[in-house]
């Protein structure tokens, strides 16, 4: 109980979150890198995911696909992210984070989009290519509309993972929120470490939320509620009779 009392005198100090170093300054950081290393997901497992899943899918090729990124899941982050610091690739900044941050985030995008693809409704599908509808405009008009929902469920399932991750950009000398946890180890500072880890899992739970909202903001099946036009709403002479008791005495 004394952590948690600690650590919210800790969060609801001013000078912890203002200055360099501070909460305000590692938000920025932590954020600016989860996005970059999620945009860089998507553009790489996205239009894979495209190209194996467009027809019905290529099963052989998407599973193993599907079958190496899941496996690349199993090799824990940091691992990857201690080889690639103490390899030539160390020298080159935040490449190492980058690169084992990008690892973790395209199975779930590649795995989910490639499902959602390959399984789209196969009838309609035909009946779109019965209208005439090229290539580009199945998958463009046709399949990724249908497999939208499982295609965000990936890209949420990605940005929450790597939200929780990218704290361990602070072990490789990278910025973020994990620096505020580290230096309260540095430093014995109990109230600083849970601090850290509240405002870490604050966020990921914050992105979750945001993207669930753009998520039914943005679903192609959704449809707003509008009033009827006028010339289709029920006129007088359209509407149901009614009866009343002198009516129905007489």
């Amino acid at each position: 109980m004394n952590a948690i009392v600690d650590a919210w005198a800790w969060l609801t100090t001013a000078d912890h979150w203002s200055g360099r170093g501070g909460v305000w300054q590692r938000l920025t950081e932590h954020l600016q890198l989860t996005g970059l290393c999620l945009l860089i997901s998507a553009a790489v497992a996205l239009p894979l995911a495209a190209w194996l899943g467009h027809g019905g899918g290529r099963r052989f090729g998407g599973a193993l696909a599907i079958n190496i990124s899941n496996a690349g899941r199993a090799v824990p982050t940091f691992a990857v992210l201690v080889l690639l610091t103490i390899s030539p690739v160390g020298e080159h900044g935040d490449a190492p984070t980058i690169i084992a941050l990008v690892l973790f985030g395209v199975p779930p995008l590649l795995t989910n989009a490639y499902v959602g693809i390959a399984e789209a409704d196969r009838d309609v599908v035909e009946a779109a290519r019965g209208m005439g509808m090229s290539p580009f405009q199945l998958l463009f008009r046709v399949e990724l509309p249908l497999a939208y929902p499982l295609l965000m469920t990936g890209l949420r399932t990605a940005a929450v993972q790597l939200v929780a991750t990218a704290s361990l950009a602070a072990l490789a000398g990278g910025g973020g929120l994990g620096r505020i946890i580290t230096a309260g180890f540095d430093t014995n500072n109990t109230a600083q470490v849970f601090a850290g880890a509240v405002l870490v899992a604050g966020l990921a739970l914050l992105v979750e939320g945001a993207l669930a909202l753009l998520q039914r903001l943005t679903d192609p099946h959704r449809r707003p509620n509008r009033p009827a036009p006028e010339n289709e709403r029920p006129t007088a002479s359209h509407r149901p009779a009614t009866t009343t008791p002198e009516m129905e005495t007489t």
